[in-house]
């Protein structure tokens, strides 16, 4: 085991999601963190506990100086879509140049945020570029641990917030195709332990981040519906005919609520794992405790990350 609380700690996206909890959970040990982030004007949730510098993706120089002295980087740094100049493909570069100023920085070890079947071969975008980051991390200089969620659930989720808020709101509800496609969902404190936790320790490790349950999409959607006491009537469509759906729902909230690359790849099947289980939390636990606020307000991607 590595590390001792006088050691420099980055997290990339403290004022994001999944980088805000890996960040709480690091102070709450005692750890001294810093973050770069693409939003330094946004509110810092942790005061004068976190320092603050920018991504310089296009500046080397700056970029390995806001990373010299740290023993440790996560990085949650990714785009969920493509959106005007932010492509796939530019964020798979700039992970890359991260990586490169890491390790000229003298960063020890890299947790990176992936996702559950990331593979260079993906035909999915977003699968195929975690997939070339995990084969560039793992030839990097620095030990690594590779953090593969499943689809993330709590307070601030997209996902599961916006089902529940099209549910209190509309008389339907699309599934696209015939919802028997599955989920595993994790709860996003729990990656963040599994992150710090792996952070702690120096051997190179590749895990899944699989919470406790399984659903079926279907089954998923009814019983979030009956914890919000929705009266939307729950079809199954083409999937083609439901991101149509989506994409005139979006243009009312402003927002990419779905893409053609989502569509498909959660109807291969590809947030589940074949792993044991390794969250704790349970989305219907949580969901009982929470559901006073779920729903409550649309959650906006572009809104979160763009504007």
């Amino acid at each position: 085991m590595v590390g001792s609380n006088d050691e420099l700690h980055i997290v990339t996206g403290a004022f994001g999601y999944t980088g805000k909890y890996i960040t709480k959970k690091l102070l709450s040990l005692g750890k001294k963190v810093h973050t770069i982030t693409g939003h330094p004007n946004r509110p810092n949730p942790f005061g004068g506990k976190v320092g603050i510098s920018l991504f310089n993706f296009d500046n080397q120089t700056e970029l390995v100086k806001s990373l010299q002295g740290a023993v440790t980087l996560y990085n949650t740094y990714w785009v969920r879509f493509s959106y005007k100049q932010v492509t796939f493909d530019k964020a798979v570069e700039n992970t890359k140049v991260l990586i490169k100023a890491a390790e000229e920085a003298g960063v020890q070890r890299i947790v990176h945020i992936s996702i559950t079947n990331a593979s260079e071969s993906s035909p999915f975008p977003y699968f195929r570029g975690k997939g070339m980051l995990e084969k560039a991390i793992c030839q990097s200089s620095m030990s690594y641990a590779i953090i593969r969620p499943t689809v993330l659930f709590g307070h601030e989720d997209i996902l599961i917030n916006n089902i529940a808020w099209l549910l209190r709101r509309f008389p339907l509800f699309a599934i696209l195709g015939s919802g028997t496609y599955k989920l595993q969902p994790v709860f996003v404190e729990d990656v963040a332990e599994l992150a710090v936790k792996a952070g702690q320790y120096g051997e190179n490790v590749i895990m899944d981040a699989v919470g406790p349950e399984t659903y079926t999409f279907h089954e998923m959607v009814q019983f979030i519906a009956e914890k919000v006491h929705s009266k939307a009537k729950i079809m199954c469509l083409n999937p083609l005919l439901t991101l149509f759906f989506s994409r005139v729902i979006g243009y009312f909230v402003n927002d990419v609520i779905l893409t053609r690359d989502e569509v498909y790849g959660l109807m291969s099947n590809l947030l589940i794992s074949g792993n044991p289980t390794t969250g704790r939390t349970r989305l219907s636990d949580w969901l009982d405790g929470n559901i006073e606020s779920i729903g409550i307000k649309y959650a906006s991607e572009l809104g979160r990350h763009y504007r």
